[in-house]
Parts: C-alpha cells; structure tokens; sequence
C-alpha cells in the first residue's frame, strides 16, 4: 500500500478506517465490541494478527478477543499479563505518536515474561523497513475524555507486505485505537446500565412482592392494622384500615378513613394517647364503636416512612383485649367486693373509709380521745343505755341521743363500759375481739402514715397546699344543719340461730337478702359493705344526726320483714351503731366507735326485754 501514490494511500487509508469503526457501534456487547475491534485490524488495516488485551479491575491485562490465527486464538484468548510487565513493554522501543514500536533487536528480552504472546520464526529482514517476525507493535488505548487512563493495548503482528507501517498506516492505527477506546468506554457503559436495569427491575419486582406481602399482611391479619398520617394539618387521620379494625369498630373502611384515633378514643383516655410515643408506643384504652359502644384495645405504633427521605406514616396495631379487660375487672371485682353477697369486702370498705380521712394537725388534739370526742359531740355516756338506741320493745320508737340509759347527759363524758352481772347473757365490748389491722394502702411498712392528706409534713408543721376535704364529724346542736361521713354499723339478731336450725344455704340466702335490702335502702352514692359473718356497714356522706338516725330506723324496717327461702318464712332484726369519721382519727377508731354504739343498742334492747317479761 504504502508503494502506492501518497494521496491515492491517504484515501484508501480513510476509506478503510471509516469502515471499520462504523462496524465498532453496531456491536450489542462488550465481547462483541472486543471481537470487532480484533476483526476490524485484520480486515481493514492490514495485518495479519490482531490481539487485544483488556485491563481488569485489578489492573492486570487479559487477552480478551484475537483475529487472524484460531490456533493462536485458543492458545491465548483469556490468559494474563501483569499490569507492570505491560508497562515495561510500553516504555521500551521507539514511540510513533502513541504506539509502541519494538524491533526485533530489543524484543528478544520479552520472550520469557509473563506477558501473553504469539509468534513465528522466520529470516532476517533483507531491507532496512522489512518486518521481522519478533517485531512488536503496539496501540494503547486511554479512556476518552483527556485523561491518561489506560483501557487497554491493541497488538499486531505481520502486516501485509512485509513491511513496517508508514506514516499514514501508523496514523490509521492510532485513530483506530482511539476509535476502539471510545467503543469499549459505550460498550461498558452499556454493560453498566444493563446491569443496572437487571438489578433496578429485580429490585421492583422484590419491592412489589415486598408490597404484596405487606398488602396480604396487613389485610389479613387477625388483628387490627391502621396506616395514619404525621405530621401536616392532617395528622392522626386515618389512610388506612384493614377488615379486622373494621369489624372490631363496626364500621366501613371509607367510613374510618374520616376519623383519627383521638375521634376515637374514650374521653377519660385521650390523655393516654396523647402521651404515647409514635416510635414503638403502647397504650391500652377505649375506642368508640359504631353502635356508642366502647372496647378495651392495646395500641401498639411504629414510624414507617414511604421513601428514603419521603413522607412518613404511622403504622398502628390494634389488638383486642376486651376479654382480658373483663377478666381483670373481674379479678380486681372479686379482689375487693364479697363473694356471697357481691357488696364491698372489709379491705374495699377500709380503702374508701381510708380515702376521706387524713392526719390533721389540731383536728384532734389528744389521739386517745378520738373516740371521745365523738362522743363528746352527741352528749356522752356513762355505762348503761346506748347512743343513738332506737326501740324501747325491741324495734319501736327511736330513744333520743344522751336520754337512754348509760348516759349521763353531760357533754364531753368520757366513754364506760357498760357493768356486767354474772347471768346477764352478754359480755362486755372489751370481751369481744378487736379487728385485725386492716390494710392501708398510705401505709409504709413501719406502721407510720406515709401519705398526709391535707399536704401537712410533721416534721415542719407546715401545711403549703391543701388539697383534701377534711371530714368532719356533725356539731353538738342536732339543729345547727351541720353535716357529716356517717358510719352504720350492722349487726344482725337472731342470724346465728338460722344458720344453725336450717343449715349455711339458708343463711347465705339470708345474707343475701338483707344485702339487696340494704342496698335498696339507701342512696346512690353511699356505701353498703359486709365486714364479716352477719355484720355490715353503711358510709353515708354529707347526713346529720337525725338524718343518720332515720337512715338507720329506715334500714332496720328494711329487714325485719319475713324472708322466704325455700318455701318457708325466717326473721332476723338488726342492731345499729352510728358513729362519726373525722380526720384525725384512723380506720379502726372510727369502725370501733360505731361497733360500741351497736352493742350497746343491742344490750340495751336485751335489757329492756327482760324488764318486760
């Protein structure tokens, strides 16, 4: 070629590399993009043997596609050269531009390196510009875009005619190696997105499997599943529910999707959803069915957010636990109310009793006249006749306070037992056993109050805030309007000889009985309670002495009336003892005065039996 006229070469030079890189960008792949740039020396540039040599991520050279020699092709396609026996190769010879050209004078020194390498005997060259066959020629090709980054090496071997490349020949081979650099660089950025689409598509497809999975989850799941928004003017409001929420609620997914959890909740319990967390958040409490109705639920939240710096959502389990509810109230029922009669037990009795009063400095001011001072408050007693008795023939008329027997009239007298004769048939009140300390629920486990409840701290004096309505027992004048916490103390007549002439049935159905007359008897906010055996107490707020009386009368008329239990009729009457809870006295001071002033009832009314007979 190069014997041929200059510009007739130049043309046929152009011609040939114009359609060798036009094949370059009809190749699918990167193999083919390889295989078309070994082909393209071979068929358009004239030489025999073409190779190129790829670079790897770690740096090294492959043989990646040879043309010219299958023999030569299956010997070395797919072998490696290392990345600095490359380099030494491209700093050796004589540069042509950009090629690397090596005689054959100073190849021989590359025969036993590791590069991949094909070639064959043959003579000395005859002319000064004769190709030898140890000639090496070499066209580096560096990523586009000015840098000197290297892709990686065309070589070639054997052109035609015999001879060594001219100017324009060698032109031609390093704008093919440029063009070829520019293939390889689309090829793999080809490459690069297919793989990018492979994996982008098997991402969406595991995404929407993901999603399927969620929808399947979430729309099937036992339990109730709500998606509300956060955040924005909409917060709270419910996107969307699944079946379960809807049937436990009662109503329709496009109906729910107009509420939010606080729309919702009970009132008593907004509180509580306001106070729980959006990330990993739990409450129980109360939603509103469609029917006014409310159900117990647990709530459980968890922060979902839709992209990676997207719009978040709170995801909300709902889970049902109505059941247990009820079973703990059951159980909480049961813990503090009677299991006969279903009133309040003496710890529920002592609790509420526990609750009105506190520790108030000067309330009273000697602690063991508490009773006393009661007392004190309705004229007193000295041995004898009751407080507060109220039948002179068994269940008649009502003896005033401080004209019965045993009391002396006098303001202030301090409390006597009542004398005992042998033969009398009942034992004075200190012969009775006094009540077990009952649970206290201020109490620390030193016996001491730990909770003051008007705010006072004794070790101070000092009272900063009082929050607690003191309780205090009615004044001396039944007529000043004076109000007071009154305690009924029960004792029911005659019981004993039921339970022992027809059997515990018939005394439970008694039990059962007056506690409903009781019940029935007074008002809706006072408290009838079974302390034990056939004894019961009353707590009756805001009562003066005479409204206490009449309760009392009222109760007692309430149960004296025959109570049928299988087919027969049985009577019982009932004692009463009223006294008075004040702060400053405990508990047991205030049941003790009661339990006095109901046997004293009682002996007073034995007493006036036998004067009868």
């Amino acid at each position: 070629m190069e014997t041929e006229s200059e510009p007739y070469v130049r043309l046929a030079t152009l011609r040939q590399l114009h359609d060798v890189v036009g094949e370059l960008n009809t190749a699918r792949s990167l193999a083919d993009t390889l295989q078309t740039v070994a082909d393209g020396i071979v068929k358009g540039l004239g030489y025999e043997l073409a190779c190129v040599n790829l670079v790897q991520p770690d740096g090294d050279l492959v043989v990646a596609a040879f043309s010219g020699n299958t023999a030569a092709e299956a010997l070395i396609t797919g072998r490696v050269g290392a990345r600095a026996s490359w380099e030494r190769r491209l700093s050796m010879g004589e540069t042509w531009g950009e090629l690397r050209y090596i005689p054959h004078t100073e190849g021989w020194i590359l025969l036993e390196d590791d590069v991949p390498q094909w070639y064959t005997e043959g003579p000395d060259p005859r002319f000064e510009d004769e190709w030898h066959p140890q000639d090496r020629l070499y066209a580096p090709m560096y990523a586009p875009g000015g840098g000197r980054e290297l892709l990686g090496v065309i070589s070639v071997d054997r052109p035609r005619g015999g001879r060594r490349p001219g100017p324009w020949g060698r032109e031609a081979l390093q704008m093919y190696a440029s063009q070829a650099a520019i293939a390889i660089s689309n090829a793999r950025l080809r490459a690069n997105m297919q793989r990018a689409l492979v994996r982008l598509e098997r991402e969406q497809q595991a995404l929407r499997a993901s999603e399927e999975s969620f929808r399947q989850a979430f729309e099937y799941a036992p339990s109730g599943m709500a998606i509300a928004e956060m955040g924005g003017d909409q917060h709270g409001r419910l996107l969307r529910t699944n079946d379960a929420l809807c049937r436990l609620l009662g109503r329709s997914a496009s109906a729910i999707r107009r509420y939010s959890f606080s729309d919702l909740v009970h009132p008593e319990d907004i509180g509580t959803l306001l106070r729980t967390s959006a990330e990993g958040g739990r409450a129980e409490l109360r939603l509103a069915r469609r029917d006014s109705t409310y159900v117990w639920v647990s709530l459980r939240n968890s922060v979902v957010a839709d992209t990676t710096d997207g719009p978040r959502f709170l995801l909300t389990h709902v889970e049902d636990i109505e059941e247990r509810k009820r079973n703990e109230l059951q159980l909480a029922h049961r813990a503090s109310h009677d299991s006969l009669t279903g009133l309040p037990n003496s710890a529920e009795l002592r609790a509420r009793l526990s609750a009105r009063l506190c520790e108030r400095p000067g309330a009273i001011s000697v602690r063991e006249s508490a009773v006393q001072a009661v007392d004190k408050a309705f004229g007193g007693y000295e041995g004898g006749g009751p407080n507060g008795a109220y039948d002179e023939g068994g269940y008649g008329g009502v003896v005033p306070y401080g004209q019965g027997p045993g009391y002396n009239g006098t303001s202030g007298a301090a409390y006597a037992p009542v004398p005992t004769s042998p033969g009398s048939g009942y034992e004075p009140y200190e012969a009775y056993e006094p009540y077990e300390r009952p649970y206290d629920p201020y109490a620390d486990p030193t016996g001491e109050r730990a909770f003051q409840g008007d705010g006072f701290d004794p070790s101070s004096g000092v009272a900063p805030l009082d929050h607690h309505v003191h309780t205090v027992a009615p004044g001396d004048d039944p007529d000043d309007g004076s109000k007071g916490l009154a305690v009924l103390f029960c004792d029911l007549d005659g019981f004993k000889s039921i339970n022992d002439r027809f059997g515990h049935n018939t005394g439970d159905a008694v039990l059962i009985e007056v506690a409903r007359r009781l019940n029935t008897g007074v008002r809706d906010g006072d408290t009838v309670a079974r302390l034990g055996g056939d004894e019961f107490v009353v707590l009756a707020d805001g009562l003066g002495a005479t409204d206490a009386a009449d309760l009392a009368v009222r109760l007692r008329n309430a149960i004296i009336p025959p109570i049928r239990v299988d087919g027969r009729a049985v009577r019982v009457g009932a004692s009463f003892g009223i006294g008075w809870a004040s702060c400053g006295m405990t508990v047991e001071e205030v049941l003790k005065s009661a339990d006095q002033r109901m046997y004293i009832e009682k002996r007073s009314r034995k007493t006036v039996h036998r004067r009868a007979g």
